[in-house]
């Protein structure tokens, strides 16, 4: 699906609201409870996985501080997982609640590194996943790695030696293939940071499907369901338009979440918005903005149940992987957007609230 402005949604009345003025105060969340019909479930283990898993990354992470330990429990990285791979057995969901919280730790510290230091972490975490037995540090020519190991490719480590005696061969491949392209993309973001590029919508979308970090996930759903799916399968377009579709619907609305993200992110001045992007480039309000957004996201569950209607056949075994793995996409798709809702990441105290009347209040930068 191309997007553009010209081609995008209208934007609905309720951009009256603020477009008018100069510094609004206020902004209205779209209705995405509405256009989502799957299942909300579960996992009947969540909440003992959530909390053994954030305990795992709070005593890895020495140089944590203690706004930082706060922050962690407040994320709720755990009971997502639960949400998001409601079927897998509380071992495997633990490995993956495990990956979850270290993918919002990996987020939180690089946010602040100059470009040289996203690469050394880079380095370092590749490393963990190809040599998963013990640290070896390579030595090629821009490429040497010191003698003690980074901490966050031993939490790396950690998590993917246990999660490789269960995961497939293609679930492997994947996982550190995309693991690599969010790297590199994260570089591609410091990079613009430091030299304050801001990116058009196109650009920024083709980014962000990598820096949501979600196509790791996606091959977790495969380790999840004890499933391994074949080249041919993960690599066909349906099945990669699917995939396409929903990294899109989570990174825009949910995790990392461009519209509920942003009164943060605007208030720190991160200009790696969807929204900000629309608002700087595009010329909408803040309302405008958000209310477009709002309507991409309608377009694209829409798209995705059209793809999804279209899955081919490959036989009774495959599909039945196939269809496991499709729920896994829906579940990421309604679980993270509740979620948005629980964590404190982005409405601290008050989400309960939010999530009912949808009013947020800009913090003041």
């Amino acid at each position: 699906m191309a997007y553009s402005h010209s081609v995008g949604p209208a934007t609905t009345s309720s951009s009256s609201a603020t477009s008018s003025e100069a510094s609004p105060k206020f902004f209205i969340l779209p209705d995405l409870f509405s256009d989502c019909p799957f299942p909300l479930i579960y996992h009947r283990d969540g909440d003992v996985v959530a909390q053994e898993s954030v305990d795992w990354l709070d005593s890895g992470c020495s140089e944590l501080s203690p706004k930082g330990r706060k922050a962690l429990h407040g994320l709720k990285a755990g009971e997502l997982t639960a949400y998001c791979y409601y079927t897998a057995p509380p071992e495997r969901l633990r490995i993956i609640s495990d990956f979850m919280n270290y993918l919002f730790h990996l987020d939180n510290i690089s946010d602040g590194m100059m470009t040289r230091d996203t690469e050394v972490l880079s380095d370092a975490v590749m490393n963990a996943l190809w040599y998963s037995d013990s640290y070896k540090p390579t030595s090629a020519m821009n490429k040497e790695q010191p003698a003690q190991e980074l901490n966050a490719a031993k939490l790396a480590r950690d998590f993917w030696a246990r999660c490789i005696q269960g995961a497939g061969p293609g679930t492997q491949a994947r996982f550190k293939e995309t693991m690599q392209l969010f790297f590199e993309a994260v570089k591609t973001q410091t990079w613009q940071r430091d030299t304050e590029v801001i990116l058009n919508l196109e650009e920024y979308i083709e980014l962000r499907r990598d820096t949501s970090g979600c196509k790791p996930c996606w091959a977790l759903i495969e380790y999840a369901m004890d499933i391994d799916l074949p080249d041919f399968v993960a690599d066909n377009p349906v099945i990669m338009a699917l995939n396409q579709s929903a990294n899109d619907l989570v990174t825009w609305s949910n995790v990392p979440q461009d519209i509920f993200s942003y009164n943060v992110e605007q208030s720190r001045g991160d200009t790696h918005n969807m929204i900000i992007i629309l608002m700087t480039v595009d010329g909408h309000s803040l309302q405008s903005a958000m209310d477009y957004v709002g309507g991409l996201c309608r377009m694209t569950i829409q798209k995705f149940q059209e793809d999804r209607a279209c899955v081919p056949s490959w036989g009774p075994e495959v599909d039945a992987m196939v269809e496991r793995y499709v729920l896994g996409l829906e579940a990421w798709i309604v679980g993270s957007l509740h979620w948005s809702f629980m964590t404190e990441r982005y409405f601290g105290k008050a989400a309960a609230e939010v999530k009912r009347h949808r009013f947020v209040s800009l913090i003041s930068s």
